[in-house]
């Protein structure tokens, strides 16, 4: 049989056409020819399916709604990560090679090249799979990476009941949406950040029209008036690319009442902060940051990819921006709204004071309501 799967696994390479079960199941068939038996042609079916559709033997990974992340570091070592935290899995490739060419042909599907030229890959996969992976020399053995996002649909009464945030910050969650105050939210990979975000835009006015702009359709809000705008990567020949950049400025000739940007990472924050400052009040978006103290320095960088100076930053930013909320996973995977934080001008640099930190217990995060919300708009 092994010989079999060998031909067969070559007559799959050479073709041209897409991979499906039919097709593998018709390769397979051509090969065996009715000289092997239907035990070994059905054995050369499921391993090859296994290969060539889908993500082979991580594809029941990914399908399980409490994973996020699928790692491989080796054939024998695969890993998963979700609520209950980072843990290896049972399942096994086996050899290298086996992981190498899922990795290549993963690579296809998202429109990018892997090989020994060009030994490293990020990109989508259908399905709001995020891709990932390095060939040897760069690691030992080929390491994958997939990171499922997962639509981020609950509301806040929803985040409520699971323990993100008690009852007296909820109210101050809702009071800022209807006071119509920027604010970002902010926190490591797979702190909830996302999800928050998605349960404020639930809260807005059915008659305020959100344009968003993603890197992947993450968002999922309940709302009547809510378009997403999706960003796009270069095709191998290095042509189409339409990045966050280009989106926000198209987003600000759509008739937004909110403007919101499921991850800023890049230029696209200048575009963003003229947005906040041109009467698009109650925008969002959200930041990677381990702290809301990081968040000036953290901007300042990205703002310098788009040309704009220290000075100017925290000029537009004092003006466009109030509220920072922090996320944080904690140790036993649970996602919680660790603090939140209000943006203070001190001379030209502005800071993020801390108005209500989770760990504290004493002060109710309403009397953040206080510091940011206007009189009568809570």
């Amino acid at each position: 049989m092994t010989e079999l799967v060998e031909r067969v696994r070559r007559r799959l390479a050479d073709g041209a056409g897409e991979l499906t079960s039919a097709s593998v199941a018709a390769a397979v068939r051509t090969e065996a020819g009715g000289v092997v038996s239907q035990d070994d042609v059905r054995l050369a079916l499921t391993a090859l399916q296994r290969e060539f559709v889908g993500a082979g033997v991580l594809e029941p990974l990914l399908r399980d709604p409490d994973n996020t992340d699928v790692l491989v570091t080796a054939p024998d070592q695969v890993w998963v990560d979700g609520a209950g935290g980072l843990r290896r899995t049972g399942v096994a490739f086996t050899d290298e090679r086996a992981v190498r060419r899922l990795a290549q042909r993963l690579a296809v599907e998202a429109g990018r090249r892997l090989d020994d030229a060009m030994p490293y890959v990020d990109g989508w996969l259908p399905g709001s799979v995020r891709l990932h992976a390095v060939l040897p020399p760069i690691s030992p053995s080929t390491c994958l990476s997939l990171r499922v996002l997962r639509p981020a649909a609950h509301d806040l009464a929803a985040l409520e009941r699971g323990g993100t945030f008690d009852r007296d910050t909820g109210e101050v969650l809702r009071a800022l949406v209807r006071a119509r105050l920027a604010f970002l939210v902010v926190g490591g990979t797979g702190s909830g950040k996302t999800t928050l975000l998605a349960a404020l835009l639930g809260c807005v006015p059915p008659d305020q029209r959100i344009v968003c702009v993603e890197d992947a359709g993450e968002l999922q809000p309940d709302h009547p008036q809510f378009v997403r705008l999706l960003a796009r990567g270069a095709n191998v020949e290095g042509a189409g690319r339409v990045t966050l950049r280009d989106l926000v400025r198209q987003a600000l000739r759509m008739r937004p009442d909110r403007i919101v940007v499921g991850e800023v990472r890049g230029a696209e924050v200048v575009d963003l902060l003229t947005a906040f400052n041109t009467g698009h009040d109650g925008g969002a978006g959200t930041l990677h940051a381990n702290s809301p103290a990081e968040v000036p320095a953290r901007l300042e960088a990205l703002a310098a990819l788009g040309g704009l100076d220290r000075r100017a930053l925290h000029s537009q930013l004092a003006a466009a921006v109030k509220v920072v909320l922090h996320m944080r996973r904690e140790a036993g995977g649970e996602r919680r709204l660790a603090e939140i934080g209000v943006f203070e001008r001190r001379r030209d640099t502005l800071l993020v004071r801390t108005a209500w930190r989770r760990v504290d217990g004493g002060q109710p995060a309403g009397a953040v309501l206080r510091q940011v919300v206007p009189a009568g708009a809570s």
